[in-house]
């Protein structure tokens, strides 16, 4: 079982990792989603969420920008993370899933 954390803004990958109004999580087997939750943002606080979603056993990340330092928090947490995902969120998971997602550059704005 793997979980998988995707921030989220109206179904979409969110283009701001901490900014994000929440979080999907799709726990998955076998290359399938097995179940889907949506937790809501507690808020953007420097450090704080890696270790939020590592209390939630998240073991990887798929977002759309996140700054470098987040990136060496979420990796300390062993939590991996993939950058420069865009769209909507259950086609993004599925490609990833699959072998299949194409990724953009890092489309954090800062």
């Amino acid at each position: 079982m793997e979980k998988i954390a995707v921030p989220t803004d109206d179904g979409e990958v969110s283009a701001h990792f901490g900014h994000c109004s929440q979080f999907t999580i799709y726990k998955t087997k076998d290359s399938e989603v097995e179940e889907k939750e949506i937790i809501e943002n507690p808020g953007h606080k420097p450090g704080f969420l890696p270790k939020f979603l590592a209390e939630k056993d998240i073991d990887f990340v798929l977002a759309g920008g996140m700054g470098s330092r987040a990136i060496n928090l979420f990796n300390n947490e062993d939590i991996e993370v993939l950058t420069g995902v865009k769209g909507d969120i259950d086609k993004c998971i599925n490609e990833y899933l699959s072998g299949n997602l194409a990724t953009i550059d890092n489309v954090c704005d800062h």
